[in-house]
């Protein structure tokens, strides 16, 4: 074996290998090791909560028979209609533009705003609730435990005082600011959000935890998709998220990726190790039930229309199995996400499969499961989903050219959708030619939302594109190309990070808008 082949191993990613940490040594040609290169996977020892007292007779006693992943929490909205009523006094401007100037003018866009909310509830496509809409003339009517109960405030501001929007701002409130123009009465902020309060009288923004795209003139479409934004953001922050083998990165500092999402994203870490899930797995066997019980779902699952079946069956049943040890321990550490490190070696001798088909398998049922525990790329995944209520596909992107992009993993949801199963090969593993993977048969010509994120966590790009073929190449078994809406030299200059996060649908705007919350920049490509 010549020294280039020792150097470059067959995977398809610098990080699946040993999950134990190494001090950085020379490796062939003069580079670094390839566990340096991995930038260490040292499971607790790099952030997060070491999990103990774990047997498989705890966790089945723990189960339950009607165990779902957690909903999507609902977005509470105060709705906050901001007025005055002047009086009239002789030879003086007296009266500020707008058409709420009344007692009896507020009430009737109170009535009015009700039915909005009402139809804005029916249409989301996301859980929301709204608070009674208050009238207010001043920060004091703003009843002080609704502002406190809700995530955010829907100010319509027809008139009155700028304090109104101060008081959400200083409570630590998100704030979407509507102003009427032809949907009803003309509000007075129409025309002075900008110069009078976003700019301060002044030439620039500068306000702070408010800007330009908060503000909304007339639709309720526009305020739907920044609600469904930030009732993403809300899910996504404070996630708690089991890492088996412990938190990695691909080719970066697994300890700096880790600190990066709990800085910014809050989220609360889990780790198990490899040694402990053998154990689990090893008592599951040894229960029979269970192992009957995965050998009949496996056994249905191969039954739904358009599965097809390409690999050993004994693979299919370890990975029912395998769901079942994960659906335990998400359970007992009431958590919505996994993800699995080392995932192209280390778990398949402990599981006697890939971990692929399971993640499939927890992404369909509604959890958020990724491969690799790759923290650079999994808070998009999540904040994707968390926005739209699908689930993302984690993937490997290859160079763009002509237009077009091949993106492929080994592991891809089926219901991409959120509802429906697509057609799927039930395959090895390509690198190792082992296990249970399945080839997901995206849906042609369907509208895809990308995140690239980079590295340090500081600009994300969005892209836009289009499923136009599900090719059968030698590598990753998920396979589409995809045509993309910009230039293909502008995404090559701009590619960042390794993996992308991929979803059915177009969230470019929601991305960007919960992104700014976060400090994470964002740039559209195309």
């Amino acid at each position: 074996m010549s020294a280039e082949e020792r150097h470059f191993q067959p995977r398809c990613c610098p990080c699946c290998e040993s999950n134990a940490a190494e001090p950085a040594t020379a490796g062939p040609q003069g580079g670094f090791s390839r566990r340096h290169f991995l930038g260490g996977l040292g499971g607790a020892a790099i952030g997060g909560m070491a999990l103990s007292g774990l047997s498989w007779s705890l966790l089945r006693a723990g189960e339950s028979a009607a165990q779902q992943a957690p909903a999507r929490k609902p977005l509470v909205v105060k709705p906050v209609l901001s007025y005055a009523t002047p009086s009239p006094r002789p030879q003086t401007s007296w009266r500020s533009w707008g058409g709420i100037q009344t007692e009896a003018d507020a009430q009737a866009e109170l009535a009015r705003i009700q039915d909005e909310l009402a139809k804005l509830k029916q249409q989301a496509d996301f859980p929301v609730e709204f608070l009674p809409v208050t009238g207010a003339k001043s920060p004091e009517q703003v009843p002080a435990a609704e502002l406190q109960q809700c995530d955010a405030m829907l100010l319509y501001a027809a008139g009155g005082p700028m304090s109104i929007c101060d008081l959400a701002l200083k409570a630590g409130k998100d704030v979407v600011y509507f102003v009427r123009h032809k949907s009803g009465p003309v509000y007075l902020w129409y025309e002075i959000v900008s110069p009078r309060y976003l700019r301060q009288h002044t030439d620039q923004l500068a306000m702070k935890g408010l800007a330009e795209d908060d503000v909304v003139v007339d639709s309720l479409d526009e305020v739907l998709w920044r609600l469904r934004a930030l009732c993403g953001l809300k899910n996504v922050r404070g996630l708690k998220i089991l890492a088996i083998g412990g938190p990695g990165a691909w080719a970066q500092s697994a300890q700096k990726a880790a600190e990066n999402v709990q800085r910014l994203f809050g989220w609360e870490l889990k780790t198990i190790t490899y040694e402990q899930l053998s154990q689990l797995i090893k008592e599951a066997r040894a229960d029979q039930a269970a192992v009957e019980s995965a050998r009949k779902q496996a056994e249905q699952y191969l039954k739904i229309p358009g599965t097809t079946l390409e690999t050993k069956r004994e693979f299919v049943d370890n990975c029912f199995l395998l769901e079942r040890v994960f659906l335990a321990l998400l359970n007992r550490e009431q958590c919505k996400a996994l993800t699995v490190n080392a995932c192209m070696g280390t778990i398949m001798p402990v599981s006697d499969t890939t971990a692929c088909l399971t993640l499939t398998l927890l992404n369909d049922a509604g959890y958020l499961a990724y491969c690799e525990s790759d923290f650079i790329v999994i808070p998009s995944c999540a904040l994707l989903s968390s926005i739209s209520g699908k689930p993302a596909f984690l993937h490997n992107p290859c160079y763009p050219h002509d237009g077009v992009i091949t993106l492929s993993h080994c592991t891809a949801p089926r219901k991409m959708d959120g509802k429906n199963l697509e057609p799927a090969r039930i395959l090895t593993h390509f690198e190792s030619d082992y296990g249970a993977a399945p080839k997901v048969e995206m849906r042609p010509k369907q509208k895809l939302t990308h995140i690239i994120p980079d590295f340090a966590f500081r600009t994300w790009a969005g892209l836009r594109s289009e499923i136009i073929d599900n090719p059968f190449m030698d590598i990753c078994r998920t396979q589409i190309d995809v045509r993309f809406s910009c230039d293909s030299l502008t995404l090559a200059q701009k590619l960042r990070g390794f993996h992308w996060g991929t979803i059915y649908g177009d969230y470019i705007r929601e991305v960007g808008y919960a992104l700014r919350r976060i400090g994470i920049g964002w740039e559209v490509l195309g």
